[in-house]
């Protein structure tokens, strides 16, 4: 059985990320520009100020509504006004196309291929954002449909290189480290 995230230093946060899909699909969208822990941590928050983490709910208030959510203080990310806009538009898109439910994404999908598709087709998921979530999807939740290996490359690799590879305190240390070192070579995640 794959260990879950551990990720944000808050063990109810990580509980939500560990049971809750959407959690887990905002926290990974939110993981840009920001470090981890804040990104990951944020879906909790945004369900404390929310009184509950529904996609069908979110979708149905304004952007602007979601936006002034997550400028509330503290902050849910450091650009919350365009972060905010991208949350309220994730969860259009599962509303629309996956009965506001995240893990239809992955439930039942039948390749790496078409795993990857879905997700690249969520506002503000590119290629590595993508490739991350698949990772972390088999890694910590054992989503693990034909090809994922090469759909999240070098994402699935045993490599340190992203939050897919964190599920404890020393995990988390080995990818800050790693990431610090590939940083100073001028190299980046996927080098």
């Amino acid at each position: 059985m794959p260990k879950g995230l551990a990720v944000t230093g808050d063990a109810a946060a990580d509980q939500l990320l560990n049971s809750d899909p959407l959690a887990a699909l905002l926290g990974m969208l939110l993981d840009q520009q920001v470090p981890m822990e804040w990104a990951f941590m944020s879906p909790y928050r945004l369900k404390e100020r929310l009184g509950g983490l529904d996609a069908a709910e979110i979708a149905s208030m304004s952007p602007e509504q979601v936006e002034e959510v997550f400028k509330q203080k503290p902050a849910l990310h450091r650009f919350p006004g365009s972060m905010g806009k991208r949350a309220h538009a994730v969860c259009v898109h599962l509303v629309e196309h996956y009965d506001g439910k995240a893990d239809h994404i992955w439930n039942d999908v039948p390749s790496g291929d078409e795993l990857y598709r879905r997700l690249r087709e969520i506002p503000g998921f590119g290629d590595e954002k993508t490739k991350i979530f698949i990772a972390l999807l088999a890694k910590r939740f054992g989503v693990t449909p034909d090809g994922w290996e090469e759909a999240a490359a070098p994402f699935s690799e045993d490599t340190p290189r992203s939050v897919a590879d964190i599920f404890d305190d020393a995990s988390l240390q080995r990818v800050r480290e790693w990431k610090k070192a590939k940083k100073a070579a001028g190299k980046t995640k996927q080098d």
